[in-house]
């Protein structure tokens, strides 16, 4: 089965599935859309009122100074209530539409929020949406009232037609602007992405350090001391502390390059793609055979997150295949740059299945990347990434160079 790492919830919000045909009268989500144009009267009598006479105060007063803010606190209004339309739309007839992203001035203080408010789409649409609700609301209510005392037998119907016009509304009217608010939306939850990982890596990067090469230090220290000590009393002994700390200083070297590989290995930074990966899966316990067909390196970013989502791609194969060989493919296709990691082991990988790749996606997601894969049970496991081709730029070729 092919599992996708990225959905928009726009799209879901959009592509609710319709409701069912009118069924009984006593039906309950009959009932909930007869509540919900019931109560479109009082609510849309209201918001009516208070729309028309902020508008009326806030172009009437534009040329004073109270004029504009009142405009931008009524629009701030607007979408509050427009949340509440949402929230009653998707209580009572099951629409639910996607919140629009908030407002983020682009600079501090009072007039750059003033302008920010007073030009924003989404607020202008919920004011549009009171404003010409009332003649609806108004017949929805009167048609509704007359068929619950003498037409309930033709209710169910007519409940659900009126309910469908009111969906279009919601979903016309209430929903995000348009792909540039679903944009605003994906990098708001990318940059989170970015940001807990690069924290997580840091705390792994302080624990290695602290667990491993500062502890063997701390104790080649403490060798060394008590081999300082002991030079006089006994060579022999000292001697012998020395070679050990001699020892100890070659596993604390090795650490240190173990970690340094971790956090970007020399070798991707000196030859790049190709004679990285070789090394990586150099060091698979899985033997993997490597294909990159690139007719120039990509940036840097790029290439450091191509090397580790393989890298741990080929832990997890590694880990949790049982395969007997593995391989990887790179190329580039257009704008794209493509990875291709597959093996022949036991499959039945997961995203949601504690193995990294939700994480791994995730990863790839925050920079424009998809991550697809497919693992039925029994096997073979292919995995495909895809990262936005980004080339070098000249300084760093030049730097390359020298």
């Amino acid at each position: 089965m092919t599992e996708r790492s990225r959905s928009s919830a726009a799209d879901d919000a959009l592509g609710d599935a319709p409701p069912p045909p009118p069924r009984a009268l006593l039906s309950g989500l009959m009932w909930r859309e007869i509540a919900y144009l019931l109560a479109n009267f009082p609510l849309g009598v209201a918001a009516f009122v208070v729309v028309l006479v902020w508008l009326t105060l806030g172009i009437g007063l534009s040329i004073t100074v109270v004029g504009l803010p009142l405009l931008a606190t009524g629009l701030l209004a607007c979408r509050q209530y427009g949340r509440l339309e949402r929230a009653r739309a998707a209580a009572l007839l099951g629409v639910r539409v996607a919140e629009p992203s908030r407002l983020r001035p682009r600079e501090q203080g009072f007039f750059p929020w003033l302008w920010t408010c007073l030009k924003d789409p989404v607020a202008w649409r919920h004011a549009l949406f009171a404003f010409v609700r009332l003649p609806w609301v108004l017949l929805t209510f009167t048609v509704v009232l007359v068929l619950l005392v003498v037409g309930w037998p033709v209710l169910p119907w007519v409940a659900r037609w009126l309910s469908n016009v009111d969906r279009a509304m919601v979903r016309a009217l209430l929903s995000p602007s348009d792909e540039l608010e679903r944009r605003i939306a994906e990098l708001e939850s990318d940059r989170v992405t970015v940001t807990d990982t690069a924290a997580a890596d840091l705390r792994r990067i302080e624990r290695d350090l602290h667990d491993g090469a500062q502890a063997r230090l701390v104790a080649l220290a403490m060798g060394l001391g008590l081999a300082k000590e002991k030079l006089l009393e006994d060579p022999e002994a000292a001697a012998a502390m020395v070679d050990e700390a001699h020892g100890e200083v070659k596993l604390a070297l090795q650490e240190l390059r173990d970690l340094a590989r971790g956090i970007h290995p020399a070798i991707l930074t000196d030859r790049g793609l190709g004679p990285a990966l070789s090394s990586l899966a150099g060091r698979s316990t899985v033997p993997v055979t490597t294909s990159v067909d690139l007719d120039e390196r990509p940036a840097p970013a790029i290439e450091g997150i191509a090397y580790f989502t393989v890298s741990e791609l080929l832990q997890n194969v590694s880990k949790h295949s049982a395969a007997r060989q593995a391989s990887v493919e790179v190329w580039r296709a257009a704008d794209r740059l493509l990875i291709l990691v597959s093996d022949d082991g036991r499959g039945g990988a997961r995203l949601d299945g504690g193995s990294g790749m939700a994480g791994l996606a995730g990863r790839l997601g925050s920079v424009d990347g998809l991550f697809v894969l497919d693992s039925p049970v029994g096997g073979p496991t292919r995995v495909t990434a895809e990262l936005p081709w980004r080339a070098r730029t000249e300084p760093a070729a030049a730097s390359r160079g020298r």
